[in-house]
């Protein structure tokens, strides 16, 4: 699904857009934490003292480990999609990096398509689309 989809990122430098998506962390070159969203600079592990991190590709894939469903329309100033449609978010274990990122599930998945553990696959989706305007891609966990 994600290699079919045309826009840009609604945020830049936070993941790439091909065919098989991923997320772009950080990591510590001295300790090797990692860190999403990406930064440049000082690790957040205390007992390190680097002061630089470099940016690196995540897992693609993981392990759900919590979600929730988001039934109400935000209050503005928050922009939705008219009519209001409900949607799952999910917060996904990394495989290799054993990070946890928060981000929305993929669009039709809710929380009783979901269970704990189950793993989750990284996929682009797109962010309240409206005919005529450039589309805004977000990234998106989806089950595996």
């Amino acid at each position: 699904m994600s290699d079919q989809l045309q826009g840009t990122p609604a945020i830049e430098g936070w993941f790439t857009t091909g065919p098989e998506p991923h997320l772009i962390g950080a990591r510590c070159p001295q300790c090797g934490t990692y860190v999403f969203p990406p930064r440049a600079s000082d690790c957040p592990n205390p007992a390190c003292e680097s002061t630089t991190l470099e940016p690196t590709e995540l897992s693609r894939t993981g392990t759900l480990w919590s979600y929730a469903e988001n039934r109400y329309a935000p209050p503005p100033p928050y922009v939705v999609a008219e009519p209001f449609e409900p949607y799952a978010l999910a917060a996904v274990e990394l495989e290799q990096e054993g990070l946890i990122v928060l981000g929305q599930v993929a669009h039709g998945v809710l929380a009783s398509g979901l269970k704990v553990g189950m793993p989750m696959v990284l996929e682009l989706g797109l962010l309240n689309p409206e005919p005529g305007q450039d589309a805004k891609l977000i990234y998106v966990w989806a089950p595996a």
